[in-house]
């Protein structure tokens, strides 16, 4: 769930910088996408590997058929790790979706303000799967923090091993959906023969 969140988090990014930059791409030179790549997976690791070492830990989620972070404990260690967990691993993460999307959402609406041409089309087309991505990265993302910090800042019992079954299935099912938005509205890959 970590390496997808941050995964988006630099896409987003990158996409920004691709899109804004006046220069045309390099397409040859994969050591920024090697970099990106071994940052995401590296900040993930950093964020995965301190219940193994004592500060927080794992436990069976939910109906108990499935394995994350142990959101019931409720000492000063778990609430911690969840608190900081929360923080970097869904709001920086979402944060940076938010301004590299927004910051591109500013460019398109500049090249909207131009007549119509061959490239508002696909400018419009791109405003609308990023907007799909971001609302599909909240419904998959929310309902999880939202169900994670209830259950271990909530009342006890709260949350019913049921209730936390369909968000840890949103949450968990949400590396699947980016591909699909970015085929079914990318003009260029809908197209191909």
């Amino acid at each position: 769930g970590i390496i997808s969140l941050v995964s988006l988090a630099v896409l987003s990014y990158e996409r920004c910088c691709t899109m804004t930059r006046t220069a045309e791409p390099d397409t040859t030179n994969y050591r920024k996408a090697w970099a990106a790549i071994i940052l995401s997976w590296t900040y993930s690791l950093l964020w995965t590997v301190p219940p193994l070492l004592g500060w927080s830990s794992y436990g069976p989620e939910g109906a108990g058929i499935t394995c994350s972070v142990n959101w019931h404990s409720r000492d000063a260690n778990n609430a911690s790790y969840i608190i900081c967990l929360f923080i970097f691993c869904l709001v920086i993460p979402f944060a940076i979706i938010v301004y590299s999307y927004g910051k591109l959402l500013c460019a398109v609406r500049q090249v909207s303000c131009l007549p119509r041409g061959p490239g508002r089309g696909r400018e419009q087309r791109l405003l609308l799967m990023v907007m799909v991505m971001v609302l599909c990265f909240l419904l998959c993302w929310l309902p999880y923090a939202a169900v994670a910090l209830l259950a271990t800042f909530g009342q006890p019992g709260l949350v019913s091993p049921a209730a936390s079954i369909v968000p840890a299935i949103l949450a968990k099912s949400s590396t699947v959906y980016n591909p699909i938005i970015y085929v079914f509205l990318n003009k260029q890959v809908s197209e191909m023969p």
